[in-house]
């Protein structure tokens, strides 16, 4: 059967005591964005403790509606559900729980428990009573069905609250908490597994993304840079829409590859795209960074080399990922779409430029010493780099459009 009603539930809002109906108020928000672009026309409202999204006709995609649910963070669970008027008339609701029984299980010989939830102080009969009651309506109808209060294949729930809520599905939501409930970061994304797994993973706490990523021209290809946006437009399935800096790094990277030692390259190389993606951080009202990095995955990824990176950064550098082996960053990267473009043979400037034997434990002092040797040519390439960086818009219905994302 299509259902036309669903009760969304959430988990970790319900801890936020007198702040919860903040987080409620922007988890009502992005359902609705998320609904926007589903046929159909939906009402989303709430109640203390409980979100329900209703058809108001029956000419919508049920599959394409539990798609956009799928992808909103903050939701636990998804309940596609019958919804009745609370009348307190018993009966009306055995007629439709046996209605429900009828759609969805048939003649089929299940095993089952009735759950009966009874917010509504005022209805006269209480939550065991209905449990009992409704199991005695459905064995008579259903004499093949027995009842199992351990391990039932079938649970059936029953909310009295304002309205009766009939289900006994929950579908998996994606977790997490609303957007734009924990400020706004800086994804550091390539176009390799790691950066948009983390992405996700910061945006699935309530935080906005933006990105950065570093082109280089024309050692990396337009092909390259269209499959960074593909996986940005990937992640904001989750995230919403994702304003993509991409800066032009060539410049800076041959100067750097001129002057540095070569196995000082890939270090000297991540500091300025961190100093980079934090200028253009602050210029976008960011708190913070975000990047792929899992402890010794590479080079640049000791513990030594992140501290070095670390060391050119004020804001705060956010690793979801860093201490995830990398079957789990895959097994994460498959779960959310992005795995198959992330491996798609198209080289980023990173892999361009990569020393035959990088350093593994840079001395600080000695980066430091090297990168004098920059200055200040490579100032004015920074600010060139950051002044001509185009911004593009990515979301989930369009490939590229306007150049602000305000």
């Amino acid at each position: 059967m299509q259902y036309q009603s669903f009760l969304i539930k959430y988990a970790e809002i319900g801890t936020k005591g007198k702040n919860r109906s903040v987080f409620e108020d922007a988890l009502v928000h992005d359902i609705r964005m998320k609904l926007k672009p589903v046929k159909g026309d939906f009402i989303v409202t709430r109640e203390r403790g409980r979100i329900y999204v209703s058809a108001k006709s029956e000419d919508f995609e049920y599959k394409d509606v539990l798609d956009a649910l799928s992808h909103v963070f903050g939701i636990a669970g998804i309940c596609p559900m019958l919804q009745m008027p609370n009348t307190h008339d018993y009966k009306a609701i055995s007629q439709k729980v046996l209605s429900h029984w009828t759609d969805v299980y048939g003649e089929r010989p299940v095993s089952f428990k009735v759950q009966s939830r009874r917010a509504d102080k005022t209805f006269p009969m209480t939550s065991n009573e209905l449990d009992a009651e409704l199991g005695h309506d459905i064995l008579e109808a259903f004499p093949e069905c027995r009842v199992d209060v351990h391990t039932p294949e079938v649970r059936l729930f029953v909310e009295v609250r304002q309205y009766i809520n009939i289900y006994s599905e929950t579908l998996p939501g994606a977790g997490g908490m609303p957007l734009g409930t924990n400020g706004k970061a800086m994804l550091l994304l390539s176009g390799g597994i790691d950066s948009p797994a983390a992405g996700y993973l910061i945006s699935r706490r309530g935080v906005v993304i933006e990105a950065c990523y570093f082109h280089a021209p024309p050692y990396t290809s337009e092909r390259a840079k269209e499959k960074v946006a593909q996986l940005a437009r990937l992640v904001s399935r989750f995230s919403g829409a994702i304003a993509l800096h991409i800066v032009n790094f060539t410049d800076i990277q041959l100067y750097i590859y001129d002057k540095c030692p070569h196995e000082e390259l890939t270090i000297i190389m991540r500091r300025y795209m961190m100093r980079i993606a934090e200028r253009i951080a602050g210029q976008r009202h960011c708190i913070g960074l975000i990047t792929g990095e899992s402890i010794g995955q590479v080079a640049s990824q000791t513990m030594e080399s992140l501290f070095c990176t670390n060391e050119v950064c004020s804001l705060p550098v956010y690793r979801p990922l860093i201490s995830f082996d990398k079957q789990d960053i895959v097994s994460l990267a498959q779960k959310i779409g992005t795995y198959e473009t992330s491996i798609l043979p198209y080289e980023d400037c990173c892999t361009i430029f990569v020393a035959k034997h990088p350093v593994t434990r840079p001395d600080p002092e000695k980066i430091r010493a090297s990168e004098k040797k920059l200055i200040p040519e490579i100032d004015e390439m920074v600010d060139k780099a950051i002044q001509e960086a185009e911004l593009i818009w990515c979301d989930p219905g369009r490939e590229n459009a306007g150049t602000d994302a305000d």
